[in-house]
């Protein structure tokens, strides 16, 4: 995607070292643009634990590039399986929800094929790693295409008045390399001319809708505007949603899905008031051995930190301030799972779906043979 006018993805290979990955650090956006060098096992680590990348796509890339970075601290007296096995359990566990880490780290290390010569390891894992990110940004390419059509539908139905879409944290090109999953079919329709509107929930604690959803849209020149999370209801109930698109992080194989916390409301707030619902994920989200959400799925605690304080940009830099008594106890889930009932349709690389488990695997059918 383009930012001024230049073009980048959220993570990439730098093109005169490769033994160095870029990424955009999202902990400084809207109110500043760096970039992050990260150059061994620990830096991704570091990286995904704290957050200078997220979003499930993109946290998936950068465990998979770690496993190429640890292939790199190889010397002539690592026990090379050991090496590259507790490297991958280490980055696994920077982040325990979004099921993309464990599945992109598990690919790159499946690729290195146990009769491998230690010099042909590295240029295996990179193509491996490569190989990730450009089938996620196939994937979010297949998922505009396909979710574009439920745009264009309401735009008719509402004889070309603007649609509008309401979001839950950000689940675009910077959450998912390039083009996103929420973000590729809303891109689609106002490059085709369709208006569409969209609806920013802020996204407490970490405020990730009015920081970066609200950023790309704007550097798009996508019509938004920022609403609080508890808002959402209000304009359903008065008629000014039209759909609603969520991410995943983690979705089961009866179609409940977890993603950002306070989803699950969203969800209820659509289903009492008829607004389709719909979560918007690459097959690489989906958990084909889980089937219960709710009691399968493990939702990360974070600092409560996050929850007594807000950070913003003031006097040129940003700060962090508290916005609660001193020593006030807090609770911090990252996310929550919505149940397949209150899901309209899972809108996926491959199509769209009913989230039941029937039609999941009708159109997985090769992950359940």
């Amino acid at each position: 995607m383009l930012v001024g006018d230049k073009n980048y993805q959220s993570i990439w290979l730098d093109e005169s070292d490769p033994s160095v990955v870029k990424v955009i650090d999202q902990r400084k956006l809207p109110f500043f643009f760096e970039i992050s060098e990260l150059r061994t096992v620990d830096d991704i680590y570091n990286s995904i634990r704290d957050m200078i990348v997220r979003g499930a796509p993109l946290i998936g890339a950068a465990g998979a590039f770690g496993i190429y970075l640890a292939t790199l601290e190889i010397t002539s007296n690592t026990n090379v399986r050991l090496h590259l096995e507790n490297a991958a359990r280490y980055l696994i566990s920077s982040r325990p929800t979004a099921v993309n880490l464990s599945w992109a780290v598990n690919y790159v290390l499946g690729s290195l094929d146990k009769g491998l010569p230690v010099q042909s390891l590295s240029p295996a894992a990179l193509e491996s790693a490569l190989f990730i990110c450009e089938k996620e940004k196939n994937s979010c390419r297949e998922i505009g295409r396909f979710g574009l059509p439920l745009i264009k539908a309401i735009s008719v139905r509402k004889k070309g008045e603007s649609v509008n879409i309401l979001t839950h944290c950000n689940a675009g090109w910077l959450a998912c390399i390039d083009y996103g999953t929420v973000t590729a079919p809303i891109y689609l329709a106002h490059d085709s001319g369709i208006p569409v509107h969209v609806w920013i929930d802020e996204t407490r604690p970490r405020n990730q809708g009015a920081k970066l959803t609200a950023w790309e849209l704007g550097q798009a020149g996508v019509p938004h505007t920022l609403i609080t999370d508890n808002t959402g209801g209000h304009l359903m109930q008065h008629g000014m949603v039209d759909i609603v698109f969520v991410g995943c992080d983690r979705a089961t194989a009866k179609g409940d899905v977890a993603n950002k916390i306070g989803t699950y409301l969203k969800a209820l707030a659509a289903f009492e008031n008829k607004i389709p619902f719909y979560s918007v994920l690459p097959s690489s989200s989906i958990d084909f051995g889980i089937s219960d959400g709710v009691s399968e799925i493990l939702i990360e605690e974070r600092d409560a930190e996050e929850v007594t304080t807000v950070s913003g940009f003031a006097g040129g830099k940003i700060v962090s301030v508290r916005i609660c008594p001193e020593n006030t106890p807090a609770l911090n889930f990252g996310f929550d799972v919505t149940p397949a009932k209150y899901i309209s349709g899972l809108i996926t690389e491959k199509g769209i779906c009913r989230a039941s488990e029937k039609n999941i695997k009708e159109m997985f059918s090769e992950k359940f043979n």
